[in-house]
């Protein structure tokens, strides 16, 4: 097996750093142009800016970043270097990115002339976003789809903004709960403590809304669609359907041995995985053979080997 050379090892990593960044640009945008200026950050880093930006006025890129170096320092110590050097940078960047593209700064180096587009007054008070109160909805659904297009990409680029993965991480290690649970503690305790610090229950709802699309579209960037399926068949005829499949859509199968339930009498389960358009053949090769058969279709969302393509992250590479 040919290892990686190091000029394709840093041309790999230069990558990306660059893809980095520009994964930053639909982060800040998304929170820059619609979430923030409502105060509608889903949980997370972000909404702890918030409550800085309200009380000191502190850059919300800023205040990102200070919240983030001593979440860091924790991580080091209680988890480890799990979060590694990628991670840092996609925080920095991130971060720095957010205060860079808010439309104030963009009017101070002179990339928007006008500021008036975008200037709107929210119970007393100057924002700039990209839409007025009156379409909230759409800066919520417009602002999480590219927060979630933005965190994705830094995934999928091996990076990581921080945030609540470190407590999440670090709940899961002291208290041996699910990585699902520990998101769900601490993205629910960041939301409600904006709600009641900015006294607005109604950020309790639409902090929720943006979670849910954002962790729906950073999942769909980050890993794509379940575009492969396995299937279990259960089959009397199990011999001449592998047959096909190997013959006809170009897949292995595997043979398992089982004992049925009900007869108790050993029984041979075939196992199949392909693309998601075979299917419809592999159902009509299984009916060909044994109208009886019972099959279960999944969704199978990695697969690593030949004739599939791994869409695993590994933030530590």
């Amino acid at each position: 097996m040919t290892s990686i050379t190091k000029k394709q090892y840093l041309r790999r990593e230069t990558g990306r750093l660059i893809g980095i960044i520009f994964a930053s640009v639909f982060f800040a945008m998304g929170y820059s142009w619609f979430l923030l200026p409502y105060n509608m950050a889903p949980g997370g880093v972000g909404g702890l800016s918030q409550i800085l930006y309200y009380f000191f006025g502190i850059p919300n890129g800023v205040s990102m970043i200070l919240i983030n170096i001593p979440l860091f320092i924790v991580s080091f110590i209680f988890i480890g270097k799990s979060f590694g050097s990628k991670s840092l940078y996609g925080m920095f960047v991130s971060a720095i990115m957010t205060d860079f593209l808010s439309f104030s700064s963009l009017h101070k180096i002179g990339i928007i002339k006008d500021l008036t587009p975008y200037t709107h007054i929210l119970n007393g008070r100057k924002i700039y976003a990209m839409l007025p109160p009156e379409d909230m909805l759409l800066s919520a659904i417009a602002g999480s789809v590219l927060l979630g297009i933005g965190l994705g990409l830094i995934f999928r680029f091996r990076g990581s903004t921080g945030g609540t993965d470190i407590p999440v991480a670090l709940i899961k290690q002291k208290a041996n709960l699910s990585i699902g649970t520990g998101y769900y503690i601490v993205e629910t305790g960041i939301i409600l403590l904006v709600a009641i610090v900015l006294k607005s229950p109604k950020l309790l709802i639409w902090g929720y809304l943006n979670l849910f699309i954002t962790t729906k579209i950073t999942d769909l960037v980050s890993e794509g669609l379940p575009y492969i399926k396995g299937a279990y068949i259960i089959s009397e005829a199990v011999d001449e359907i592998s047959k096909d499949v190997f013959e006809k859509l170009e897949r292995g199968a595997t043979f398992i041995n089982g004992v049925s339930g009900y007869h108790q009498r050993d029984i041979k389960i075939l196992f199949v995985v392909l693309n998601r358009r075979q299917v419809p053949q592999l159902t009509d090769i299984v009916k060909d053979n044994d109208p009886d058969a019972f099959m279960i279709i999944m969704d199978v969302y990695d697969v690593l080997g030949y004739g599939f393509k791994s869409r695993s992250i590994n933030l530590s590479e």
